[in-house]
């Protein structure tokens, strides 16, 4: 490697590691600050909210990595532009593109390690990390509900309590909507309660004590009732939480939990069901057609001697073997949308792996040119260009996860429009830079 080659690195070394470690910092800060409320005061020990945090901080990571080096490489450049080095460097016949050259070489390098982290590390972290809020909540079940808010953790309820004692399992100013009823919609309300597991953690039982059930008729509103207790059970399933029978020994479920290759498998099963389905709806459209040509060419042979009451009889048979079809092939459409639209989902995580990966490499592309326009190497100048270019890149990745949830477009290019887009944007600046610097020369 030449001397200018490490020099180049060496410049990006101090601003990523800073920049890495900041932005890791303040995501870890902003998740400890939402739910520090939750923690502090709940019984938790130290260790454990250590450990969860650590295991939580797995994700930002994956994030940090390349907006530290989009940061390091506007940064760099920066610095090389404004104390005149670029000038003497392009003087020696030294092109962006050579000098870009080792950047590039490292930054594929450390995409290609974000990647295995993304890959190996992140499922299991997790993994552990959603065992250990079982763990947590199993021990403390008002840990998952957040006084003075509704909390939607139970399937069809919303629950808001005013307190709720983490040690002796008491909540009070208990409010309970329960969504599950088409015929009416209830509200629970009760000065105080009890919350607490069953034996096999199956099922959430909350006592509560002096309180009203009211009820009204949906959607008309022409039945209003109202009951009042002294005390009530309510029995939820703890699948409503996300909890296991086992937190040690569950099965990983979520895409979070998933590598890339776990990811493929399971969008394979699923396209595998939906041709099945496929195959399905086929075989009896191919059945009914030939059932048609069958019927047609009898009643052509027998037209003379059939009668009215049997040709009834045969319209009757071929309308409900019609239904029943008619049945099964709706069934058959609904299964197909079920399956694309969970298989789109787990696709747009796979692809979203090594999208993110490779932004390592795209943010090279953007932020040499951004580097040598800024014109100062500062912090501030640095972040505030690499964050309006990182949150169009986050956007754009977003959106392609909502576009291949809703199936609007294939999971692989809904995915990499993102950084297609960016890449599109560096090389573009990249040929503009190089291009005004020739023109200049001449």
């Amino acid at each position: 490697m030449k001397k200018l080659d490490r020099y180049v690195l060496k410049s990006h070394l101090g601003p990523f590691f800073f920049s890495f470690f900041t932005i890791l910092f303040v995501l870890i800060l902003q998740f400890f600050a939402t739910f520090a409320e939750r923690f502090i005061g709940r019984g938790i020990d130290f260790a454990s909210i250590l450990e969860l945090i650590v295991l939580q901080s797995a994700w930002m990571v994956g994030l940090a990595a390349p907006m530290a080096v989009l940061i390091a490489v506007v940064m760099a450049f920066g610095a090389l532009t404004s104390s005149s080095e670029m000038t003497v460097i392009r003087a020696s016949g030294i092109s962006l593109y050579r000098l870009m050259m080792p950047v590039i070489v490292v930054s594929l390098l450390l995409s290609l390690l974000v990647e295995r982290f993304n890959n190996v590390v992140l499922p299991a972290a997790n993994y552990y990390g959603k065992s250990l809020m079982v763990d947590i909540a199993r021990a403390k079940p008002a840990f998952g509900l957040t006084e003075n808010a509704f909390s939607s953790l139970v399937d069809g309820y919303s629950i808001l309590v005013r307190n709720s004692d983490a040690k002796s399992k008491v909540i009070s100013g208990v409010v309970i909507y329960d969504q599950n009823s088409r015929e009416y919609s209830s509200m629970v309300t009760a000065e105080k309660g009890t919350i607490d597991f069953s034996p096999d953690y199956q099922y959430l039982v909350m006592t509560l004590v002096n309180g009203e059930i009211h009820q009204i008729q949906q959607p008309e509103h022409l039945k209003y009732r109202i009951m009042s207790f002294k005390k009530h059970r309510f029995v939820f399933e703890s699948s409503g939480f996300g909890f296991e029978r086992s937190s040690a020994n569950r099965m990983r479920s979520g895409d979070s939990e998933l590598s890339a290759r776990e990811l493929l498998t399971i969008g394979r099963e699923f396209q595998q069901r939906i041709a099945l389905s496929e195959q399905h709806i086929r075989q009896p459209l191919e059945l009914m057609a030939s059932r048609i040509r069958e019927s047609g060419t009898e009643e052509r042979k027998s037209l003379s001697s059939s009668s009215l009451s049997q040709e009834q009889k045969r319209a009757s048979l071929v309308a409900g073997y019609l239904d029943r079809q008619l049945g099964q092939l709706d069934r058959e459409l609904k299964n197909i949308e079920s399956n694309r639209t969970m298989y789109n989902s787990y696709m747009a995580a796979y692809h979203k792996k090594y999208a993110l990966s490779f932004a390592c490499f795209v943010f090279v592309l953007v932020g040499a040119p951004l580097g040598l326009r800024s014109r100062r190497g500062g912090f501030g100048i640095g972040a505030s260009m690499s964050l309006l270019f990182f949150v169009l890149y986050w956007m754009l990745m977003i959106t392609g996860e909502k576009v291949a949830a809703r199936g609007l477009l294939d999971p692989l290019i809904s995915m990499w429009a993102a950084d297609v887009v960016m890449a599109g944007i560096g090389i573009w600046l990249i040929v503009r830079e190089s291009g005004s610097v020739s023109a200049t020369s001449r």
